[in-house]
C-alpha cells in the first residue's frame, strides 16, 4: 500500500502501520526475552524497512507495556510508578526521573492514560508499503516528520473539518504517544491524530529532526483522499516543498 502523502511530502522514512494480530510474521524483529528494549528503536527500524513483532512476553519495559496495550495498569515497579516519574523513593530503589514534580502529580497522569488490553497476541509495526489492504487492516499509521513536513500535516488534519484542534500534543512516553493514544482516538466519531516522540527518553531512537505524527488508519485514509484540490497542490506548499530532501524512494522531480 502506496502513500500519497509519504510523497508528497518527501517523507525521510517510510510510514509505518501499526497491526494487531494474532500471527508473528516470519522474520520480524522482536527483543529477546527478559531483556529490556525501547519500543520507539523498533518504529525506527520499521520506518527503515523492517517488520518488528511485540508480544507481552518480550516487552519488559513497563511502559512499553502499557503502551501497546499488552496490560491495563503498572506493574510490579519497584516502589510505585509515581516515584519512578517523579521525585524517586530513596535508598534502594530506582532513581526517579522527574517528569512530573510530585508523585501525586504522576499518579494523576496514570490514572488518566487511556490503557486498553488489546484482543490479539501481538502488536505488528511493518512499513505500509508491506500492507496487503485486503487481507490486513491497520489501526495506527505512524509518520516520521520534520517541521517543514508537520506543517502539512497539521493542515491536511484539519483541512475538512470546521474545528481546528485536530492534532493533539500530549506528555507520555513514546509508545504511548505512538499507538496508545492514537488507538483509543480511533474509537472516536471524529478522531484526532497525535504529535509525539515528545518522550526525552525515547529522543536518542529517532533522528534529531523529527517528531512522530501517529493517526487512526481511517483518519489516514481521510487525509490522503483530500490531497486532490487541497493547498498541497498551491504555490505556498511547492516553495517549501522544494527545500525538502526527501529519500526512500521518494519522487524528488514533482
Amino acid at each position: 500500500m502506496e502513500s500519497q502523502i509519504s510523497q508528497e511530502l518527501k517523507l525521510r522514512y517510510l510510514p509505518v502501520a501499526i497491526i494487531l494480530s494474532d500471527e508473528k510474521p516470519e522474520g520480524a524483529l522482536q527483543f529477546a526475552e527478559g531483556h529490556w528494549g525501547c519500543v520507539i528503536a523498533m518504529l525506527s527500524a520499521a520506518a527503515k524497512g523492517k517488520t518488528a513483532a511485540f508480544d507481552s512476553d518480550t516487552v519488559t519495559c513497563g511502559g512499553g507495556k502499557i503502551g501497546l496495550g499488552f496490560c491495563s495498569e503498572f506493574e510490579g515497579h519497584p516502589g510505585g510508578i509515581e516515584y519512578f516519574l517523579s521525585t524517586g523513593k530513596g535508598e534502594g530503589f530506582p532513581e526517579g526521573e522527574a517528569y512530573k514534580k510530585t508523585p501525586e502529580l504522576a499518579k494523576a497522569f496514570v490514572d488518566e492514560l487511556p490503557t486498553t488490553d488489546i484482543p490479539t497476541r501481538y502488536v505488528i509495526f511493518k512499513p505500509l508499503s508491506e500492507v496487503d489492504p485486503e487481507r490486513e487492516k491497520p489501526e495506527v499509521v505512524v509518520l516520521l516528520a520534520n517541521p517543514d513536513q508537520l506543517s502539512a500535516l497539521i493542515v491536511l488534519a484539519n483541512y475538512d473539518r470546521p474545528t481546528s484542534d485536530n492534532v493533539s500534543v500530549s506528555f507520555g512516553a513514546g509508545c504511548h504517544q505512538i499507538f496508545l493514544l492514537p488507538y483509543a482516538e480511533s474509537k472516536k466519531e471524529q478522531p484526532k491524530a497525535i504529535l509525539g516522540v515528545t518522550d526525552v527518553t525515547a529522543r536518542p531512537y529517532v533522528d534529531p529532526d523529527l517528531l512522530s505524527f501517529a493517526m487512526p488508519y481511517a483518519m489516514f485514509l481521510k487525509m490522503e483522499a483530500n490531497i486532490p484540490g487541497s493547498f498541497l497542490e498551491k504555490r505556498d506548499w511547492k516553495k517549501v516543498r522544494e527545500r525538502i530532501f526527501g529519500c526512500c524512494g521518494n519522487d524528488e522531480s514533482r
